[in-house]
């Protein structure tokens, strides 16, 4: 199901990351519970553990083993848990992200968290990590069983898993006949799931919503939707602030990948709305033919969070849906998203292309419109950091395709328009109320008739 390239990139990952050692220390406070740290030289049989977090006691995990420590714990079982399964631990050790997540739940709601250690049966080699998965599932659905023995919904229950932690999380949901409230894969594992059936992954049928969110696609993330809502992020793969280069090691290989994590953390920890749109490619999201979420979700676009149904207002959602997004390069991530059009006044016989600038008081952000040769119009998607209504100016420098044989036109005539998105009917293009003249390679600027609401 997986091909060597997929499994030598997990074994490069391996070796680079002796470099980057996890935080294996103990939690705060007296008879705080923390993760195992396994090696390789131990093997790599699954010794789990189940660590359980709450708003008292955010930095603490209790040690939940037998039924009767449940019922001694702090669990309440009135409140929503949430199950968060970490993936291959080529090391052994202690996942670095875990008591962010930990904490950037509690602080967003009043819930169980139920950490789920499973470091021993995850180091080594991945294929010894997947051959663990099932029997991990079986584990933490007798966990369950045990927490709907008390009297907890099943809808109540949203497991969290992380890379392989979203499949197993994916076969839990599968045992429990899909009737758990919700599974969020942060970029599930790609290798030796991608041709897997259904039954093996995460799928729209394990819960009664089940979303995903792809950072890493074309190396340890899954390139297929595996939920009712799946988010590529900047196009699922090639995250912005990710180094490019093999000279950048550990992270070069893994930033990709575990952007999912960063990137869902943020969602919880800061309001600005990480709001994505319906596309059929990233490439028709980039060039403005999404701009709306009427088709599949009847104008509610999905948002990454805890919102229910990530906020989309439907009672039966659709299997698969692709949903896009561009971030910026660092937390809290979110970014508005507009589409920005210019309309020549009258056709060229070459491809035109005009550089636009959206400037406010701290922030410049870029995008390029192409017009095609013999066409009038040309739009794109452009992120800004801050909303439109807070751009003071627009900057527009129209690009010459000057060639040793044949001098492009010194300067374009044309209409500009903006809006953010969603564009739907109660946002409309906000328009420059004039043609207007652009000098080759000219910085032309002006101000943009945008207000807040």
């Amino acid at each position: 199901m997986v091909g060597d390239l997929e499994s030598k990139l997990f074994a490069v990952l391996f070796l680079l990351s002796t470099a980057q050692a996890g935080n294996t220390g103990r939690l705060s406070g007296h008879h705080c519970a923390d993760f195992q740290t396994a090696n390789i030289l131990r093997g790599s049989k699954l010794k789990v553990q189940f660590l359980l977090f709450t708003s008292s006691s955010p930095s603490c995990g209790e040690l939940i083993l037998a039924d009767d420590d449940i019922k001694k714990s702090s669990f309440n079982s009135s409140l929503e848990t949430k199950i968060i399964i970490h993936g291959f631990r080529a090391l052994g050790t202690k996942p670095s992200w875990i008591e962010g997540l930990v904490h950037a739940i509690l602080h967003t709601s009043q819930v169980n968290v139920i950490a789920v250690d499973w470091v021993y049966g995850s180091t080594g080699a991945y294929p010894s990590a997947v051959e663990n998965v099932t029997q991990l599932a079986l584990s933490i659905s007798q966990f369950i069983s045990k927490l709907l023995a008390l009297g907890v919904s099943g809808t109540s229950i949203h497991i969290i898993g992380v890379s392989l932690g979203a499949h197993v999380g994916g076969l839990v949901g599968h045992f429990h006949g899909g009737q758990l409230g919700r599974i969020t894969g942060l970029d599930p594992a790609g290798p030796k799931y991608t041709r897997a059936s259904p039954e093996e992954r995460l799928d729209p049928g394990d819960a009664l919503f089940v979303e995903a969110i792809h950072t890493d696609a074309d190396n340890f993330g899954i390139r297929i939707p595996v939920g009712h809502i799946d988010y590529f992020v900047n196009g699922g793969k090639d995250q912005p602030g990710c180094p490019r280069f093999i000279s950048a090691g550990y992270k070069y290989l893994i930033c990709d990948h575990m952007r999912a994590v960063h990137l869902y953390v943020s969602a919880l920890k800061h309001s600005c709305p990480i709001l994505a749109f319906p596309c059929a490619s990233h490439q028709d999201f980039l060039n403005g033919h999404c701009v709306d979420c009427v088709d599949p979700f009847l104008f509610s676009c999905p948002r990454i969070g805890l919102l229910e149904q990530a906020g989309v207002e439907m009672r039966k959602l659709p299997k698969e849906v692709k949903v896009y997004l561009m971030t910026s390069t660092s937390a809290p991530f979110c970014v508005h998203h507009s589409l920005v059009e210019f309309q020549l006044q009258t056709k060229r016989n070459v491809v035109t292309s005009i550089e636009i600038t959206f400037c406010s008081n701290s922030t410049n952000d870029s995008a390029k419109i192409t017009i095609p040769k013999l066409q009038v119009m040309g739009k794109q998607l452009l992120a800004h950091r801050v909303p439109l209504c807070q751009i003071n100016s627009v900057t527009l420098k129209y690009l010459p395709k000057n060639k040793f044989w044949r001098k492009d036109e010194s300067s374009i005539v044309g209409k500009f328009c903006a809006a953010q998105l969603p564009l739907d009917s109660n946002r409309t293009m906000s328009c420059l109320p004039w043609n207007i003249t652009l000098p080759g390679n000219t910085n032309v600027s002006y101000e943009l008739p945008a207000t807040c609401a």
